[in-house]
């Protein structure tokens, strides 16, 4: 009788441990804020502020991004000014987008060199945000990288459903010299 009184005991603390401990995996999550917050000093006059979470929870990750254009049908690729902001997961993007040119944002957020989460930020021509494409499954350079070698007809096939904005705009312009 004792024992199985104190096995009851030893579940029910168990369960109550299990429970109230907060869950370690979940989804990675980033997102994107359109227009910076003109009242925090870190993130005034930024383009845009990015957020990363992992399982609903403000988390610091690493996160890199570049814009991806095509001018004059060229490609051309520049690497994205982000920083830490003022809060723990907040990230700010200074960018001023070039005068000529269709543009993307591929952002990504990770830990130890492996992108978890990927936004694909659509630019319109005027230069505000037209819209935004989250990734869970692949991190933008790879697909990149994927493109490159398989030119824009192949990367169109592959990824056009989770990288939507980045084919739209590569495909747009009829006359590109360099293959993706």
């Amino acid at each position: 009788m004792k024992r199985t009184l104190l096995h009851s005991f030893v579940l029910a603390a168990l369960i109550t441990v299990a429970a109230s401990t907060p869950a370690v995996a979940g989804p990675p999550w980033i997102s994107i804020e359109y227009p910076a917050n003109p009242f925090d000093a870190t993130s005034r006059g930024a383009f845009l502020t990015v957020r990363t979470y992992h399982h609903g929870d403000f988390q610091s990750k690493t996160v890199t991004g570049t814009a991806e254009g095509v001018v004059d049908g060229k490609r051309q690729s520049m690497r994205l000014d982000i920083r830490p902001g003022s809060q723990p997961g907040m990230y700010v993007v200074r960018w001023q987008r070039p005068a000529t040119g269709r543009w993307v944002l591929v952002i990504n957020s990770g830990s130890a060199g492996i992108s978890e989460a990927t936004a694909v930020v659509e630019i319109s021509p005027s230069g505000g945000v037209a819209g935004v494409t989250v990734d869970l499954t692949a991190s933008g350079r790879d697909f990149g990288d994927r493109c490159a070698s398989a030119g824009p007809s192949a990367c169109e096939r592959r990824r056009c459903s989770s990288n939507g904005a980045l084919i739209r705009l590569l495909l747009a312009s009829q006359t590109v010299q360099s293959p993706l």
